[in-house]
Order: C-alpha cells, then structure tokens, then sequence
C-alpha cells in the first residue's frame, strides 16, 4: 500500500510503469482492471471470455503506454484499447454472424457492483442476455458512441447491416423492458447512465 500511495497521479503513475517499476504497473493494473473487466463482459457476456480479453487488452496497455501523451484522460484512453481487444476478439471468435436473426445464448450474469444505480444494473443485465450479434452493435454504438460508419469498418461489414443488426438489438431490447422501463426514452436516463448514447436507441 505504502508503494502505491505516490501513484495518485495518473501521471506519476505513467512514468513509473516507464521506467519499469513493476509496484507501479501492479498499482495501474489494480486501479482500472476492474472498470475495464465491466467493459469486457458487457461484450462478450461470460466470465471466462471476458478474463481474456482483459488479459489481452492490458498486454497491449503495457505495450503503448509510451504512446500516451496525457492528451486525454489515462483511463479514457485504456477503455479504447480495451473495446477494440473485445472487437477483436469477437470477430476471431467468429461470434458475430450478420444473417437474419441470432440464436439465444445461454449466458453468466455478473454480480452488481457498487456505484451503479437500479436501473443500469438492470440495463447490463439485459445487455449480457443479448445474442452475441446484437450486443457487439448495441455496446458499440449506444454505450461506446461509434457511428455505424465506424462499426462497420471495426468489424468489416457494411453500415446498412450495423444499422439493421441495430434496428434489431433495439427491438429486441424493447420487447423485454416492462412498463418501469418508460423512463429509458426520458431525459431522466442521462442522469443514471451518463457515458452511453441511450437517446440514440430511438434513432438506428
């Protein structure tokens, strides 16, 4: 603990794991890894998985973390890495088939954390028992804000299909909101989940 306590900089943080200090990359590592471990099971919907994925995501952290330049925040910038690692991941997986439906998944649903209201917890929950198709577009488009122009370069489709796979992911979505669920389409929802693009839901 006593070695961390000089890490509260994200910067002082930088240049330490720079310079090899392996207490600081362990401290970098404790700080985000389990922000970004939310992230990966948001995309691929199991614990297993989602540990790969993050092993992966903070090996390519370490390996352009001379790269960063404090342009903008450290953790913004490893959330980037992290989203194309799943990407990746699920198009090796072959996970994603862009015909005219997805079969159901069968699924883990991860425990709520602290610091998420009610209702994004209930929002996640429904995000994980998406088929895999349907949430790789929905994560990418209305939680990370990537336009489907820039969806259909990262998974090397064509934007008609991100937004019909949308257009889909939406409806199925909406098919399993109850009536409490109104309260996504208000402005309300910005208050309880602040980084997505849920008003976008209305518009593939």
């Amino acid at each position: 603990m006593g070695d961390q306590a000089e890490y509260l900089d994200d910067r002082a943080l930088v240049e330490a794991c720079l310079k090899g200090r392996r207490e600081a990359q362990l401290a970098l590592y404790d700080r985000f890894a389990p922000r970004m471990m939310g992230i990966c099971l948001r995309y691929t919907g199991n614990q297993a998985d989602a540990e790969e994925v993050l092993q992966e995501g903070f090996i390519s952290i370490f390996t352009h973390l001379h790269q960063f330049r404090f342009a903008c925040p450290l953790e913004g910038w490893m959330r980037k890495i992290i989203v194309r690692m799943a990407v990746n991941y699920i198009r090796r997986k072959k996970w994603v088939m862009y015909g005219d439906g997805f079969p159901e998944e069968s699924h883990e649903v991860r425990p709520a954390t602290n610091g998420e209201s009610a209702m994004e917890r209930d929002l996640i929950q429904l995000i994980l028992q998406m088929p895999k198709g349907y949430r790789t577009i929905f994560n990418l488009y209305v939680v990370e804000g990537y336009s489907h122009r820039e969806i259909a370069e990262l998974l090397g489709i064509d934007e008609g299909t991100s937004r019909s796979q949308f257009a889909r992911a939406r409806h199925w979505l909406h098919t399993r909101l109850s009536t409490d669920w109104a309260k996504v389409e208000s402005p309300h929802r910005q208050e309880d989940w602040p980084a997505t693009r849920s008003d976008s839901i209305q518009k593939p």
